[in-house]
């Protein structure tokens, strides 16, 4: 399923809604002023409509990502992020793209940004990414926001600011205090949704730094 669409409404309540685990790769040319209320947006299925559910034991996860093969999920990030720019060429846009993941998406994001080299995304965040191969940090070519909290048990600090180290001077690691996994899509309390608000401020914020200024 690929998606393109322009939201108008709370970018959070939207992302809650969406699946687990997936990317979204915006189009810097679609935020006018500091406002994320209008953008273009791509969500691929990368999971080919078996994407990875709360309501499943965890004992199932290793499982669930054994199914789906990392060239296939390559190929379609590729084929997608072609789609999309030349949309926008025809268009007569030429500027790049922001891609953010989730979870298993913000991990996988740093494969995707080395291969791409600078070439379609200018900037890229990375919400609590797990198994996040640290190899490849250092031919990420465009800086990175790590959002995460620093209490989540998938997803380290001190992993994530070592990465950070081994990539662009530019890149910067956001830590939420007592905050889990998870928490920026899928809150659990209304404290956590003030955190998951805050956070989407910081990446509404950045991608405005990073892509239109």
């Amino acid at each position: 399923m690929i998606t393109f669409t322009l939201i108008s409404s709370r970018l959070s309540k939207i992302i809650t809604e969406l699946a687990y685990c997936f990317f979204q790769i915006f189009m810097a040319s679609r935020i006018p002023s500091q406002e994320i209320s209008h953008i273009g947006i791509l969500v691929p299925d990368l999971f080919r409509g078996n994407p990875w559910t709360k309501d499943q034991p965890n004992t199932l996860l290793e499982q669930w990502i054994a199914r789906h093969n990392p060239e296939r999920i390559a190929k379609d990030i590729t084929a997608w992020t072609e789609w999309m720019t030349d949309e926008f060429l025809t268009s007569g846009d030429s500027r790049k793209l922001s891609i953010i993941g989730f979870c298993f998406g913000g991990g996988l994001l740093l494969e995707v940004l080395a291969r791409d080299e600078g070439a379609c995304f200018g900037t890229g965040i990375s919400f609590y990414g797990t198994r996040i191969d640290p190899v490849v940090a250092s031919d990420v070519k465009v800086p990175v926001l790590f959002i995460l909290g620093d209490s989540d048990p998938f997803c380290a600090v001190s992993e994530i600011e070592n990465i950070q180290k081994k990539m662009d001077r530019g890149s910067k690691v956001v830590i939420f205090p007592g905050r889990g996994h998870g928490f920026a899509h899928r809150p659990g309390s209304p404290e956590e949704d003030k955190d998951a608000e805050k956070a989407y401020v910081i990446m509404r914020d950045w991608i405005y730094e990073h892509l239109v200024v």
